[in-house]
């Protein structure tokens, strides 16, 4: 017992005094609440500007308008086909909404592979490729003959016109299709299934994943008004009063606004936060200088700050006996992944090092103590950052509305906020922390980017119907 006991004192006072050493190297990434409160302030400013008409065009936080007017009532019905592009993975869906008291949505769905060449190749081979797996989806369902609404989930950064118009901005995600960027998706769509000869498709909305991520939440709870993807990227989306949203013409109403919150901070208002190694990420990215606020807080580069740290720590002789090894110098090989593993509560330092082996890093168990602390640091501000985000949206909502208090649901998707072991918790705590008013409530999606746009489009024929009796 005694010798336990000694270990464990011996154990306190090795970590304190390693931890100590490379605290100063950390310091910078451990935020006080003043500067969190500091970060969502000046979100709040960005959100002004892109709602802004004279300062919209300029501005880094985008908040493109949806034209999604209102969230599900319950009254949808009927059968949908949706589609998801956003990887190499395509799905197309078909969505069967049912309502009344047993209200029900059933889904098929079938995954087809987009060859690098196709993702690569012209805009016409890219969208025949898509009808075509389109055509054998409905052939696999026997639903050749039915004229369908459609909506398509297309992750990628668009200026929507209307519910289903959307000029595609830029290619991410390693695509590249010749002659669509600057033209119409929906368009390049519909083109395409003429082409094909085979079927007629009602295409009624083009849907960012966020959107479909908020709809998916509000069909099982109506107070869900915000969406969040917290995963390899980052972004969120919300209802805004239409009289703030100075880029769209009317004042009645509500109308959710993609924020394309991961470019906050390219405007240079982060600098005095960002630290040498989210620099040296930035500057090994494809897209240097943009971004900035998704490279401190999405999954796609925690890994690759964590690495840079180490790098240094071991240049300064704190880590690995002063050794780097080939693996630490390559760039990406350090995954989010293996930070959700280092930092579950349920590993012991051996698996740490067990770990780092598999990453060719010799490690002891001082080692190991220090890259758990690293691990936890870049995740913990990660998760403070975006919960800084989280904080301006829900508290600007309550502003808009005139109330002392609001009760809010957030719909979220993304496997950071799933998977990591302390990621949403910490998220979470810095929202109720930096927004005591707002009383958030916090929800799961299943499958927004399907189920999720055949809802968005069940709304849309249900607005379309409406206006039609209108005029």
């Amino acid at each position: 017992m005694i010798a336990a006991q000694l270990l464990a004192y011996y154990f306190t006072e090795l970590k304190d005094d390693q931890l100590k050493k490379i605290d100063k190297y950390l310091y910078s990434m451990r935020f006080s609440d003043e500067t969190l409160r500091d970060v969502m302030n000046r979100f709040r400013r960005e959100m002004e500007n892109g709602l802004g008409r004279d300062t919209s065009t300029t501005a880094t936080v985008k908040m493109l308008p949806t034209f999604v007017r209102s969230i599900p009532d319950g009254s949808e019905n009927g059968d949908f086909l949706a589609l998801d592009l956003g990887g190499t993975n395509f799905r197309v869906l078909l969505v069967k909404i049912r309502s009344g008291k047993r209200r029900s949505v059933e889904m098929h769905n079938k995954i087809y592979a987009i060859p690098i060449e196709v993702m690569q190749g012209t805009g016409e081979e890219l969208f025949d490729h898509i009808v075509h797996c389109i055509s054998d989806f409905l052939d696999y369902m026997g639903m050749k003959s039915a004229r369908l609404p459609l909506g398509f989930t297309f992750s990628f950064p668009c200026h929507q016109t209307s519910l289903d118009a959307g000029i595609l901005v830029t290619w991410t995600k390693g695509f590249k299709a010749t002659d669509c960027e600057g033209e119409d998706v929906v368009e390049l769509l519909r083109d395409a299934i003429k082409r094909k000869e085979e079927f007629e498709l009602d295409v009624v909305a083009i849907v960012n994943d966020t959107v479909g991520t908020m709809m998916t939440c509000a069909y099982e709870e109506p107070t869900c008004e915000v969406g969040l993807i917290a995963g390899t990227g980052s972004n969120a989306c919300y209802m805004e009063e239409m009289k703030n949203i100075e880029t769209v013409d009317g004042n009645e109403g509500r109308m959710c606004v993609n924020m394309e919150w991961g470019a906050f901070g390219d405007n240079g208002c982060l600098d005095d936060i960002r630290t040498q190694y989210d620099q040296a990420v930035d500057e090994n990215s494809l897209n240097e200088g943009k971004q900035r606020y998704e490279k401190m807080c999405s999954g796609m580069y925690l890994g690759e700050i964590v690495r840079q740290i180490l790098i240094d720590l071991t240049k300064r002789g704190f880590l690995f006996r002063g050794q780097i090894s080939e693996t630490l110098k390559t760039t990406g090989i350090f995954e989010t992944k293996f930070l959700s593993q280092i930092e579950s509560d349920r590993l012991a330092l051996l698996q740490v090092r067990a770990i780092l082996q598999q990453l060719g890093l010799d490690s002891t168990c001082d080692d190991s103590i220090i890259v758990k602390e690293v691990c936890g640091t870049v995740s913990r501000r990660a998760a403070q950052i975006c919960g800084a985000g989280m904080a301006a949206v829900v508290d600007k909502i309550r502003e808009n509305r005139g109330l002392d208090h609001l009760d809010i649901t957030v719909g979220v998707d993304g496997t950071l906020y799933k998977l990591h072991p302390h990621f949403s918790r910490i998220f979470q705590q810095s929202v109720k922390e930096l927004a005591p008013k707002c009383d958030v409530t916090f929800l799961l999606s299943e499958d927004g980017s399907g189920k999720g746009a055949a809802l968005i489009t069940a709304v849309g024929c249900r607005q379309r119907e409406l206006e039609a009796q209108q005029h």
